[in-house]
């Protein structure tokens, strides 16, 4: 059964990784990752700005190297990618 997870343990990995995380600033995120809780087992992961794919694909192996389970989905009607992050 998966274990729970925390926003802030999948943040700390993406700093330690050496990214920065995306603020909202003036009606728009500047470019960087940003986590959203998505239930007690699951974390979302976002890259907003230029080069997004190659930008997850990073986070991606980052992530798994952690140890944790990552797969990409993206929202309905064409919209965001994501990264719907677990533990195994």
């Amino acid at each position: 059964m998966p274990r729970r997870i925390k926003t802030a343990d999948i943040t700390k990995v993406v700093i330690d990784s050496g990214h920065e995380l995306s603020e909202w600033v003036h009606g728009d995120w500047d470019p960087g990752f940003r986590t959203a809780q998505a239930g007690p087992r699951q974390v979302n992961a976002f890259y907003d700005g230029p080069g997004e794919a190659a930008q997850l694909a990073a986070l991606t192996s980052e992530l798994r190297a952690s140890g944790y389970h990552v797969h990409s989905t993206q929202q309905d009607r064409g919209g965001r990618r994501r990264l719907e992050v677990t533990r195994p």
